[in-house]
Protein backbone atom coordinates (compact mmCIF):
# COMPACT_ATOMS: atom_id res chain seq x y z
CA UNK A 1 0.00 0.00 0.00
CA UNK A 2 1.39 3.38 -1.01
CA UNK A 3 1.71 6.36 1.30
CA UNK A 4 -1.11 8.10 -0.55
CA UNK A 5 -3.36 5.11 0.09
CA UNK A 6 -2.43 5.21 3.77
CA UNK A 7 -3.36 8.89 3.90
CA UNK A 8 -6.70 8.19 2.23
CA UNK A 9 -7.44 5.46 4.75
CA UNK A 10 -6.32 7.55 7.71
CA UNK A 11 -8.17 10.72 6.67
CA UNK A 12 -11.39 10.02 4.84
CA UNK A 13 -13.05 12.75 2.75
CA UNK A 14 -15.68 13.15 5.47
CA UNK A 15 -13.00 13.52 8.13
CA UNK A 16 -11.16 16.05 5.97
CA UNK A 17 -14.31 18.16 5.65
CA UNK A 18 -14.87 18.01 9.39
CA UNK A 19 -11.26 19.05 10.04
CA UNK A 20 -11.70 22.01 7.70
CA UNK A 21 -14.87 22.90 9.60
CA UNK A 22 -13.00 22.75 12.91
CA UNK A 23 -10.31 25.03 11.48
CA UNK A 24 -13.02 27.48 10.49
CA UNK A 25 -14.49 27.40 14.00
CA UNK A 26 -11.04 27.95 15.47
CA UNK A 27 -10.44 31.04 13.35
CA UNK A 28 -13.94 32.37 14.07
CA UNK A 29 -13.31 31.84 17.80
CA UNK A 30 -10.18 33.99 17.65
CA UNK A 31 -11.84 36.64 15.50
CA UNK A 32 -14.94 36.84 17.70
CA UNK A 33 -13.24 36.98 21.10
CA UNK A 34 -10.45 39.31 20.08
CA UNK A 35 -12.78 41.45 18.00
CA UNK A 36 -15.22 41.88 20.86
CA UNK A 37 -12.82 42.25 23.77
CA UNK A 38 -9.50 43.66 22.58
CA UNK A 39 -10.43 47.34 22.86
CA UNK A 40 -13.43 47.91 25.16
CA UNK A 41 -14.75 51.43 25.44
CA UNK A 42 -18.07 52.86 26.61
CA UNK A 43 -20.39 53.95 23.82
CA UNK A 44 -23.89 55.40 24.23
CA UNK A 45 -24.14 54.39 27.88
CA UNK A 46 -27.65 55.16 29.13
CA UNK A 47 -27.03 57.94 31.65
CA UNK A 48 -29.29 60.16 33.73
CA UNK A 49 -28.77 63.81 34.62
CA UNK A 50 -30.45 65.41 37.63
CA UNK A 51 -29.82 69.16 37.62
CA UNK A 52 -31.61 72.47 38.18
CA UNK A 53 -33.95 73.23 35.29
CA UNK A 54 -31.92 76.18 34.02
CA UNK A 55 -28.80 74.08 33.46
CA UNK A 56 -30.22 70.58 32.86
CA UNK A 57 -30.51 70.74 29.07
CA UNK A 58 -27.13 72.44 28.71
CA UNK A 59 -25.44 69.69 30.73
CA UNK A 60 -27.22 66.96 28.77
CA UNK A 61 -25.99 68.51 25.51
CA UNK A 62 -22.46 68.81 26.90
CA UNK A 63 -22.36 65.15 27.93
CA UNK A 64 -23.93 64.08 24.65
CA UNK A 65 -21.17 65.86 22.75
CA UNK A 66 -18.22 64.21 24.51
CA UNK A 67 -15.57 62.87 22.09
CA UNK A 68 -16.30 59.29 21.05
CA UNK A 69 -19.90 59.46 22.26
CA UNK A 70 -19.43 57.50 25.51
CA UNK A 71 -22.75 58.62 27.01
CA UNK A 72 -26.39 58.68 25.95
CA UNK A 73 -27.61 61.23 28.52
CA UNK A 74 -31.17 62.13 29.35
CA UNK A 75 -32.72 64.46 31.96
CA UNK A 76 -34.18 62.77 35.05
CA UNK A 77 -36.57 64.55 37.39
CA UNK A 78 -35.04 63.66 40.77
CA UNK A 79 -32.34 61.71 42.55
CA UNK A 80 -34.92 59.19 43.72
CA UNK A 81 -36.10 58.68 40.14
CA UNK A 82 -32.49 58.24 39.00
CA UNK A 83 -31.91 55.55 41.62
CA UNK A 84 -35.12 53.78 40.61
CA UNK A 85 -34.17 53.82 36.92
CA UNK A 86 -30.76 52.34 37.75
CA UNK A 87 -32.37 49.57 39.80
CA UNK A 88 -34.82 48.94 36.93
CA UNK A 89 -31.78 48.77 34.60
CA UNK A 90 -33.15 51.55 32.41
CA UNK A 91 -29.94 53.54 32.85
CA UNK A 92 -26.43 52.57 33.93
CA UNK A 93 -25.58 55.63 35.98
CA UNK A 94 -26.60 59.18 36.82
CA UNK A 95 -25.08 62.51 37.78
CA UNK A 96 -26.86 64.50 40.49
CA UNK A 97 -25.79 68.13 40.37
CA UNK A 98 -25.72 70.02 43.64
CA UNK A 99 -27.50 73.40 43.19
CA UNK A 100 -25.56 74.96 46.05
CA UNK A 101 -22.14 73.35 46.55
CA UNK A 102 -19.45 72.37 44.06
CA UNK A 103 -19.49 68.63 44.76
CA UNK A 104 -21.87 66.54 42.66
CA UNK A 105 -22.89 62.90 43.11
CA UNK A 106 -22.35 60.13 40.58
CA UNK A 107 -24.62 57.11 40.96
CA UNK A 108 -23.31 53.82 39.56
CA UNK A 109 -24.18 50.12 39.85
CA UNK A 110 -21.11 47.91 39.95
CA UNK A 111 -23.36 44.84 40.17
CA UNK A 112 -23.99 45.36 36.47
CA UNK A 113 -20.24 45.34 35.78
CA UNK A 114 -17.46 47.02 37.70
CA UNK A 115 -15.57 47.89 34.53
CA UNK A 116 -18.44 50.06 33.33
CA UNK A 117 -18.82 51.72 36.74
CA UNK A 118 -15.12 52.58 36.76
CA UNK A 119 -15.35 53.98 33.23
CA UNK A 120 -18.27 56.23 34.21
CA UNK A 121 -16.37 57.49 37.24
CA UNK A 122 -13.34 58.31 35.11
CA UNK A 123 -15.40 60.13 32.46
CA UNK A 124 -17.42 62.21 34.92
CA UNK A 125 -14.38 63.08 37.01
CA UNK A 126 -12.77 64.60 33.91
CA UNK A 127 -15.95 66.45 32.94
CA UNK A 128 -16.41 67.87 36.43
CA UNK A 129 -12.76 68.94 36.66
CA UNK A 130 -13.25 71.03 33.54
CA UNK A 131 -16.02 72.89 35.37
CA UNK A 132 -13.94 73.32 38.54
CA UNK A 133 -16.24 70.89 40.32
CA UNK A 134 -15.68 67.57 42.07
CA UNK A 135 -17.70 64.37 42.11
CA UNK A 136 -18.30 61.70 44.73
CA UNK A 137 -19.39 58.24 43.67
CA UNK A 138 -22.25 56.31 45.27
CA UNK A 139 -22.74 52.66 44.30
CA UNK A 140 -26.48 51.94 44.50
CA UNK A 141 -26.15 48.26 43.50
CA UNK A 142 -22.66 47.23 44.60
CA UNK A 143 -21.13 43.97 43.46
CA UNK A 144 -20.40 41.45 46.18
CA UNK A 145 -16.82 41.61 47.56
CA UNK A 146 -16.57 37.93 46.62
CA UNK A 147 -17.70 38.63 43.04
CA UNK A 148 -14.53 39.96 41.42
CA UNK A 149 -15.34 42.46 38.65
CA UNK A 150 -18.93 41.17 38.70
CA UNK A 151 -17.89 38.13 36.65
CA UNK A 152 -19.43 35.35 38.75
CA UNK A 153 -22.81 35.59 37.03
CA UNK A 154 -21.14 35.31 33.61
CA UNK A 155 -19.07 32.28 34.54
CA UNK A 156 -22.13 30.65 36.10
CA UNK A 157 -24.09 31.05 32.86
CA UNK A 158 -21.13 29.87 30.77
CA UNK A 159 -21.00 26.72 32.90
CA UNK A 160 -24.70 26.12 32.35
CA UNK A 161 -24.31 26.62 28.59
CA UNK A 162 -21.36 24.21 28.42
CA UNK A 163 -23.35 21.59 30.30
CA UNK A 164 -26.31 22.02 27.97
CA UNK A 165 -24.52 21.45 24.69
CA UNK A 166 -22.20 18.74 26.09
CA UNK A 167 -25.15 16.74 27.42
CA UNK A 168 -26.96 17.06 24.09
CA UNK A 169 -23.80 16.08 22.21
CA UNK A 170 -23.34 12.96 24.36
CA UNK A 171 -26.97 11.94 23.84
CA UNK A 172 -26.51 12.29 20.10
CA UNK A 173 -23.11 10.62 19.75
CA UNK A 174 -24.12 7.64 21.88
CA UNK A 175 -26.98 6.57 19.62
CA UNK A 176 -26.91 8.61 16.43
CA UNK A 177 -27.30 12.34 15.99
CA UNK A 178 -30.62 12.10 14.17
CA UNK A 179 -33.44 10.57 16.24
CA UNK A 180 -34.82 7.56 14.39
CA UNK A 181 -38.32 8.09 15.74
CA UNK A 182 -40.47 10.34 17.83
CA UNK A 183 -40.17 8.13 20.90
CA UNK A 184 -36.39 8.49 20.97
CA UNK A 185 -36.71 12.26 20.51
CA UNK A 186 -39.17 12.43 23.42
CA UNK A 187 -36.85 10.40 25.63
CA UNK A 188 -33.89 12.65 24.80
CA UNK A 189 -36.02 15.71 25.53
CA UNK A 190 -37.06 14.27 28.90
CA UNK A 191 -33.45 13.42 29.79
CA UNK A 192 -32.44 16.94 28.80
CA UNK A 193 -35.14 18.40 31.06
CA UNK A 194 -34.07 16.33 34.08
CA UNK A 195 -30.42 17.21 33.46
CA UNK A 196 -31.32 20.91 33.15
CA UNK A 197 -33.10 20.94 36.51
CA UNK A 198 -30.17 19.18 38.20
CA UNK A 199 -27.65 21.51 36.56
CA UNK A 200 -29.63 24.62 37.48
CA UNK A 201 -29.97 23.66 41.14
CA UNK A 202 -26.37 22.50 41.41
CA UNK A 203 -24.94 25.66 39.87
CA UNK A 204 -27.05 27.92 42.08
CA UNK A 205 -26.02 26.07 45.25
CA UNK A 206 -22.33 26.16 44.34
CA UNK A 207 -22.22 29.86 43.51
CA UNK A 208 -24.46 30.88 46.43
CA UNK A 209 -24.41 28.90 49.69
CA UNK A 210 -21.13 27.07 49.02
CA UNK A 211 -18.86 29.77 47.55
CA UNK A 212 -20.82 32.88 48.49
CA UNK A 213 -19.81 34.43 45.18
CA UNK A 214 -23.24 35.69 44.17
CA UNK A 215 -26.10 37.01 46.32
CA UNK A 216 -29.76 36.77 45.43
CA UNK A 217 -32.40 34.05 45.47
CA UNK A 218 -30.91 30.57 45.17
CA UNK A 219 -34.16 29.22 43.77
CA UNK A 220 -34.42 32.12 41.34
CA UNK A 221 -30.94 31.34 40.04
CA UNK A 222 -31.75 27.61 39.97
CA UNK A 223 -34.80 28.25 37.80
CA UNK A 224 -32.76 30.44 35.49
CA UNK A 225 -30.09 27.75 35.27
CA UNK A 226 -32.61 25.08 34.34
CA UNK A 227 -33.94 27.29 31.55
CA UNK A 228 -30.46 28.15 30.26
CA UNK A 229 -29.32 24.51 30.22
CA UNK A 230 -32.54 23.29 28.60
CA UNK A 231 -32.59 26.02 25.94
CA UNK A 232 -28.97 25.37 24.94
CA UNK A 233 -29.38 21.60 25.09
CA UNK A 234 -32.53 21.51 22.99
CA UNK A 235 -31.03 23.92 20.47
CA UNK A 236 -28.07 21.57 20.14
CA UNK A 237 -30.33 18.52 19.76
CA UNK A 238 -32.32 20.32 17.07
CA UNK A 239 -29.19 21.26 15.13
CA UNK A 240 -27.95 17.68 15.38
CA UNK A 241 -31.28 16.33 14.18
CA UNK A 242 -31.14 18.74 11.26
CA UNK A 243 -27.50 18.37 10.16
CA UNK A 244 -26.04 15.37 12.00
CA UNK A 245 -22.69 15.69 13.73
CA UNK A 246 -22.21 19.10 12.09
CA UNK A 247 -24.89 20.33 14.50
CA UNK A 248 -22.42 20.11 17.37
CA UNK A 249 -20.17 22.56 15.55
CA UNK A 250 -23.12 24.84 14.81
CA UNK A 251 -24.02 24.84 18.51
CA UNK A 252 -20.45 25.81 19.38
CA UNK A 253 -20.65 28.59 16.77
CA UNK A 254 -23.85 30.04 18.22
CA UNK A 255 -23.24 29.55 21.94
CA UNK A 256 -19.47 29.76 22.37
CA UNK A 257 -18.11 31.74 19.46
CA UNK A 258 -20.94 34.25 19.04
CA UNK A 259 -22.66 34.06 22.42
CA UNK A 260 -19.93 34.19 25.06
CA UNK A 261 -17.99 37.30 23.95
CA UNK A 262 -21.26 39.17 23.33
CA UNK A 263 -22.82 38.20 26.66
CA UNK A 264 -21.72 41.34 28.51
CA UNK A 265 -19.72 39.28 30.99
CA UNK A 266 -16.11 40.37 30.81
CA UNK A 267 -17.25 43.81 29.62
CA UNK A 268 -20.87 45.03 29.92
CA UNK A 269 -22.80 45.51 26.68
CA UNK A 270 -22.26 49.31 26.44
CA UNK A 271 -18.49 48.65 26.21
CA UNK A 272 -18.68 46.17 23.30
CA UNK A 273 -18.47 46.96 19.58
CA UNK A 274 -21.80 47.44 17.79
CA UNK A 275 -22.04 43.95 16.25
CA UNK A 276 -21.54 42.08 19.53
CA UNK A 277 -23.73 44.52 21.42
CA UNK A 278 -26.52 43.85 18.92
CA UNK A 279 -26.42 40.04 18.98
CA UNK A 280 -25.65 39.52 22.67
CA UNK A 281 -29.15 40.00 24.13
CA UNK A 282 -30.64 37.60 21.55
CA UNK A 283 -28.37 34.65 22.45
CA UNK A 284 -28.60 32.37 25.52
CA UNK A 285 -25.32 33.45 27.22
CA UNK A 286 -26.23 37.14 27.01
CA UNK A 287 -29.82 36.66 28.12
CA UNK A 288 -28.73 34.39 30.96
CA UNK A 289 -26.01 36.73 32.21
CA UNK A 290 -28.42 39.67 32.25
CA UNK A 291 -31.01 37.76 34.29
CA UNK A 292 -28.41 36.38 36.72
CA UNK A 293 -27.16 39.89 37.48
CA UNK A 294 -30.71 41.18 37.84
CA UNK A 295 -31.53 38.44 40.35
CA UNK A 296 -28.34 39.06 42.30
CA UNK A 297 -28.17 42.84 42.37
CA UNK A 298 -31.26 44.53 40.91
CA UNK A 299 -34.17 42.98 42.86
CA UNK A 300 -35.05 40.74 39.92
CA UNK A 301 -36.01 43.70 37.71
CA UNK A 302 -35.90 43.82 33.90
CA UNK A 303 -35.90 40.07 33.32
CA UNK A 304 -39.02 39.56 31.19
CA UNK A 305 -37.34 40.16 27.83
CA UNK A 306 -34.29 37.94 28.45
CA UNK A 307 -36.45 35.15 29.88
CA UNK A 308 -38.60 35.28 26.74
CA UNK A 309 -35.42 34.99 24.66
CA UNK A 310 -34.34 31.87 26.55
CA UNK A 311 -37.85 30.43 26.34
CA UNK A 312 -37.93 31.03 22.59
CA UNK A 313 -34.68 29.06 22.12
CA UNK A 314 -36.05 26.25 24.30
CA UNK A 315 -39.41 26.06 22.51
CA UNK A 316 -37.88 26.32 19.03
CA UNK A 317 -35.28 23.66 19.82
CA UNK A 318 -37.86 21.28 21.27
CA UNK A 319 -40.33 21.78 18.43
CA UNK A 320 -37.69 21.31 15.74
CA UNK A 321 -36.29 18.19 17.42
CA UNK A 322 -39.73 16.57 17.60
CA UNK A 323 -40.76 17.62 14.10
CA UNK A 324 -37.57 16.30 12.54
CA UNK A 325 -38.03 12.98 14.35
CA UNK A 326 -41.32 12.47 12.49
CA UNK A 327 -39.87 12.80 8.99
CA UNK A 328 -40.17 9.81 6.68
CA UNK A 329 -36.69 8.39 6.17
CA UNK A 330 -35.72 5.90 3.52
CA UNK A 331 -39.35 5.57 2.43
CA UNK A 332 -40.29 4.15 5.87
CA UNK A 333 -42.22 5.66 8.73
CA UNK A 334 -39.99 6.37 11.73
CA UNK A 335 -39.92 3.45 14.10
CA UNK A 336 -41.18 0.95 11.52
CA UNK A 337 -39.29 -2.24 10.81
CA UNK A 338 -37.36 -2.54 7.61
CA UNK A 339 -38.33 -5.55 5.51
CA UNK A 340 -35.55 -7.53 3.88
CA UNK A 341 -35.23 -11.12 2.91
CA UNK A 342 -32.70 -13.66 4.07
CA UNK A 343 -32.28 -17.30 3.16
CA UNK A 344 -34.14 -19.77 5.36
CA UNK A 345 -32.74 -23.16 6.29
CA UNK A 346 -35.21 -24.77 3.88
CA UNK A 347 -33.91 -22.72 1.01
CA UNK A 348 -36.73 -20.15 0.92
CA UNK A 349 -36.60 -16.66 2.26
CA UNK A 350 -37.58 -15.18 5.59
CA UNK A 351 -38.79 -11.63 6.18
CA UNK A 352 -36.77 -9.69 8.75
Amino acid sequence: MTFVDEVKNAVTPRAALLVIGVLGLQLLFIASYVGALHKPKPTDVAFGVVAPQQMSQQLVSQLDGLPGGPLDPRAVSSAAEAREQIMNRDIDGALIVSPEGRTDTLLVASGGGTVLSSALERILTQVEAGQQRTVRTVDVAPASPDDFDGLSSFYLVVGWCVGGYLCASILAISAGTKPSNRQRALIRTAVMAVYAVAGGIGGAIIIGPILGALPGSVWGLAGLGALVVFSVGMTTLALEALTGIVGIGLAVLIIVIAGNPSAGGAFPLPMLPDFWRAIGPALPPGAGTWVARSIAYFRGNAVTGPLLVLSAWAVAGTALTLLLSMRRRGGLDDGSAEVTSSPSPSGGSTAV
